[in-house]
């Protein structure tokens, strides 16, 4: 048996359990694979002679380009082709600045094929951040479109250096242009690579600290993204939309790995701005079948009058921050259609979800996927049914972890001890084994003694038609030692004043126990990662220096003050 033989083995077990999760679960083992190169062993033999569309993108004013199998397949290889003949060579880093632009997935299979390393990022980075990572990634090219060249173009020479520059959207001086590959040889010799050899790094979004470098090998994401296929519930010919910004590793899950394994279409709507008319007609036009998109995109969603879309959706998944229930069970009521959570992170591939086929059960995030064994660790690191999620690695150390982070032996060796990769995130798994999310170790704390989720309390908040975003962090008190405090983001249409905070306090009476209610709220913007994920470290420092300033915001309110 090739080693294509047994990655599509694995492949099609996992679609044809996917209504079938005990034998999915039970059966399935990741392919043992040495010298495995995704892109020219498995998509272009896929891709040989299949008219099939691949991908389509289409932009607001109506424009489309469209891709088949072979079409990706043959320029892909002409890309290739052509960075060889600029010196690119196996292991060379490429610093990738695009956006949903056909361009990314033919570059990105370009560099599978050569063996490069892949380190995709948003072009809508600040000059500083784009000069750490390329210090800190020592890329040898850089891939951009003209958003990003702009930015690469006002750094300095002496960190700029002699990197190879290639831009798309037409000539720059001193780079060279990405079309003009298209004149190079497709019949390009694919490098020898193994499957230990880096593939992808990605920044991540450095909620908590400092942005590390996770590194993934030939194997783990591209042959890790099965569970995410499982995940999804994706069939060949689908067409498939993961909502999601080029430059995190929730790209490369939905729009790139997951549904090529599935032998499915990426479709994108190339929105700059959220449009819900627009977005739900891209969707009944299109006749998109799986659509997985963010908790923000389906809040937005749900204030349009969806059933009068007759839309061609068969799977609805969220992931990114867990979904709120109401948003679930509106569209459950407007769709007849369950929207299916799931829970990965860039280290690894989807870990936790509910594929098709499963009973959801109402906030949980699911159950282990296909090829995990996941494991809740107390404080001193025993399993329990409460703790730090954590996937065991135990003898079959799981094909889609990731290798570890790059240049960084210590981060790695701290995630991954004792026996367990540990994901930094709390959860607790009912006797069914659903696991619920609870909040980031470094967000959960305890307040009069209890233990307090932001993400419960947040849940409850956003549920008042005045909140449009909320953030709880603990909030130093002379008395209880710390309290849940909110910052909130008024909803259109509302004030931020005490009137409204009135309203707020007395929504969280009726729907959560007195212990975990916010006793503060703060009409504030939140401070987010540049991927849209809240910095609660930042409310968190905030907080804690506020009594030794000792001064109060004009748009902070009490509950004490307030209500009786």
């Amino acid at each position: 048996m090739t080693e294509l033989d047994r990655f599509l083995t694995a492949r099609d077990f996992l679609l044809e359990c996917r209504d079938d999760y005990e034998r999915a679960v039970s059966g399935f083992h990741w392919p043992e694979l040495t010298r495995f190169n995704w892109a020219s062993d498995y998509f272009d033999t896929l891709a040989s002679g299949n008219d099939a569309p691949a991908l389509l993108i289409v932009e607001p004013s109506g424009e489309q380009t469209e891709r088949s199998y072979e079409e990706l397949s043959r320029r892909s290889s002409r890309i290739a082709s052509f960075l060889a003949a600029q010196g690119i060579d196996k292991g060379d880093r490429l610093l990738v600045m695009l956006g949903n632009e056909v361009e990314l997935w033919e570059i990105s299979l370009a560099a599978i094929k050569l063996g490069a390393v892949l380190i995709p990022t948003t072009p809508l980075l600040a000059t500083a951040d784009v000069t750490d990572r390329l210090k800190r990634s020592d890329a040898r090219m850089i891939v951009a479109n003209p958003a990003g060249a702009a930015t690469i173009e006002a750094l300095s020479g002496d960190v700029l250096g002699e990197r190879l520059l290639v831009a798309t959207g037409g000539p720059r001086e001193s780079w060279l242009e990405l079309a003009d590959a298209q004149a190079a040889s497709d019949s390009f010799e694919p490098a020898a690579t193994t499957t230990q050899d880096p593939l992808i790094e990605y920044f991540t979004s450095g909620t908590t600290t400092h942005p590390k470098l996770v590194r993934h090998t030939q194997a783990s994401y591209p042959v890790g993204h099965l569970s995410t296929m499982y995940w999804l519930g994706l069939r060949p010919g689908d067409v498939h939309w993961t909502v999601s910004s080029p430059g995190w590793a929730k790209h490369a899950w939905g729009c790139f790995f997951a549904p090529f394994n599935a032998e499915a279409c990426v479709f994108v709507y190339n929105y700059a701005r959220f449009d819900g008319p627009a977005v739900l007609d891209a969707l009944v036009e299109h006749r998109v079948s799986t659509l997985c998109a963010p908790p923000t995109v389906w809040r937005f969603l749900i204030q349009e009058d969806i059933a009068s879309y007759p839309v061609a959706l068969r799977e609805l998944m969220s992931a990114g921050e867990p979904l709120n229930p109401e948003v679930i069970e509106h569209v459950r009521r407007e769709w007849r259609l369950p929207i299916r959570d799931g829970f990965g992170q860039t280290e690894t591939t989807a870990q936790i979800g509910n594929p098709p086929g499963v009973e959801l059960r109402p906030g949980s995030m699911g159950l282990p996927l296909p090829g995990y064994r996941i494991a809740l660790l107390d404080p001193d690191g025993a399993e329990a049914e409460e703790g730090e999620v954590a996937i065991a690695l135990g003898d079959e150390r799981p094909l889609a972890l990731m290798e570890g982070y790059a240049d960084d032996e210590a981060a790695t060796r701290k995630a991954m001890r004792e026996g367990y990769y540990r994901t930094g995130d709390i959860g607790s798994r009912d006797a069914d084994g659903y696991i619920t999310y609870v909040g980031r170790a470094d967000d959960v704390f305890k307040a009069s003694g209890y233990r307090i989720s932001p993400f419960e309390v947040e849940s409850a908040l956003i549920e008042h038609p005045a909140v449009a975003e909320a953030a709880v962090v603990p909030s130093p008190d002379a008395m209880r030692g710390f309290v849940p405090k909110a910052y909130v983001i008024a909803a259109p249409g509302h004030t931020a004043s005490a009137e409204t905070a009135r309203s707020i306090f007395e929504h969280m009476r009726e729907r959560v126990s007195g212990y975990k209610r916010a006793r503060r709220v703060e009409f504030s913007d939140l401070p987010k990662t540049i991927s849209g994920k809240i910095r609660r470290v930042e409310l968190r420092e905030q907080e804690a220096t506020r009594p030794a300033s000792g001064t109060r915001s004009a748009s902070e309110f009490l509950e004490s003050e307030l209500v009786d």
